[in-house]
């Protein structure tokens, strides 16, 4: 089959290569004049890393990871801190495939280097999409420039506010859900030795919780802080915000916080805007991956992992079947329901982050023990984890 694909981000890259390994003939639209090093970590857990393996990345991927040793859970004022489950030995014995955390860009290049190993001029970049045209049989996508392109297929990989879902399901029906999120990375070598454990933390509080882990080799320090706010209603990764006023949105929160914000080299604020599931993603030859299909929000660390299993599904789907509609059709039924319990788990994750009962010590003792068992823990996250996107029903 011939397969375009519109937008190079992981989604797009991730089909991409798995398409190109089954043999099918891709070509990648990317609106951006070229690949630049943005945005800021990315966890990826054992139902994203076992299809990077199988995509033959491991070994690159190992070079730029970095591979926590553990995970606890901090409170935003006191810092008094709770031990949660191993991320990477544990990881591994329970589902067969480690959980690493990486810089975006880092991923990005991996799978860029990769495509690029198989069909050196897949992405076009500076190719803008406007729009296609589907006769029920073949797709032609409408680019910028005046361009029209013929293929067997159309992927919507193009992000939050894909053009391709536009036409297809016509407008968003995003909600502003009341938060904002900050990111920003810091040079470990600015930060006090304590910064240095290769740990992720979560701190939660009321109103807000904050996320950091170590990057790239051990050599970054990743900072996601998301507050609870009204008046910040842009959705964009690429907003910059000041230093000062993220310390204010975190004003009482502990010391460890405060440091790692004045050392942020440029920190980034977008508003998170919440979705209701599709039930629709695929119509005739054309078909949505990634967060053009699923948008979430960050709390359950899943954006970047579905739409990593989405690329190695709709491979999956367009190989076992030489109609693509029926094809199509097979990648539907097989995603919905998944990414739909998915996109919920992670709405209802920021009330359990900012609960009010995280307010005074002894409160937040009783609902951490309650809420980050080990039983609640592996009631919530078993499902996701064990998931394999190389094996399940198609």
């Amino acid at each position: 089959m011939r397969i375009l694909i519109v937008g190079a981000g992981i989604g797009g890259l991730t089909a991409s290569l798995a398409l190109l390994r089954d043999g099918h003939e891709v070509e990648v639209y990317e609106q951006a004049p070229r690949l630049a090093e943005l945005g800021a970590g990315v966890q990826i857990s054992a139902n994203g890393s076992r299809v990077l393996f199988a995509l033959g990345l491991e070994d690159t991927l190992r070079k730029v990871w970095a591979e926590p040793v553990g995970k606890e859970i901090r409170l935003w004022n006191t810092g008094e801190t709770w031990k949660l489950f191993d991320l990477a030995a544990e990881s591994i014995a329970r589902y067969g495939a480690p959980y690493f955390m990486i810089h975006r860009a880092d991923l990005h290049g991996v799978l860029i280097d990769a495509v690029r190993a198989l069909k050196p001029d897949a992405i076009r970049l500076d190719a803008r999409c406007i729009g296609f045209d589907n006769d029920g049989n073949r797709v032609t996508l409408l680019l910028a420039n005046g361009e029209r392109v013929t293929g067997d297929a159309l992927i919507g990989a193009d992000g939050v506010h894909s053009v391709i879902r536009r036409q297809l399901f016509g407008g968003d029906t995003a909600q502003f859900t009341g938060c904002v999120a900050w990111r920003g990375l810091i040079p470990v070598a600015k930060l006090p030795p304590r910064f240095s454990r290769n740990v992720g933390v979560n701190w939660v509080g009321p109103g807000g919780h904050v996320i950091n882990y170590l990057l790239r080799r051990g050599e970054l320090f990743n900072f996601v802080g998301i507050v609870e706010r009204g008046d910040w209603r842009v959705e964009s990764w690429t907003e910059k915000g000041t230093r000062e006023e993220c310390a204010e949105d975190f004003s009482r929160w502990h010391d460890d916080v405060h440091e790692l914000i004045r050392n942020i080299e440029q920190p980034y604020k977008w508003a998170l805007l919440g979705r209701e599931p599709r039930e629709t993603i695929a119509r005739g030859c054309v078909a949505l991956t990634g967060d053009a299909a699923h948008p979430t929000l960050p709390m359950l660390a899943q954006g970047a992992n579905m739409a990593i299993e989405d690329g190695m599904v709709l491979a999956r789907c367009l190989s076992a079947d030489d109609d693509v509609e029926r094809g199509l059709t097979r990648y539907q039924a097989a995603r919905v329901e998944r990414t739909a319990k998915l996109v919920r788990g992670a709405n209802e994750m920021a009330k359990r982050f900012h609960n009010p009962a995280l307010a005074d010590a002894a409160g937040a003792r009783a609902y951490v023990d309650a809420q980050w068992n080990e039983a609640t823990v592996k009631q919530r996250y078993d499902w996701i984890f064990q998931y394999d996107a190389t094996t399940v029903a198609i």
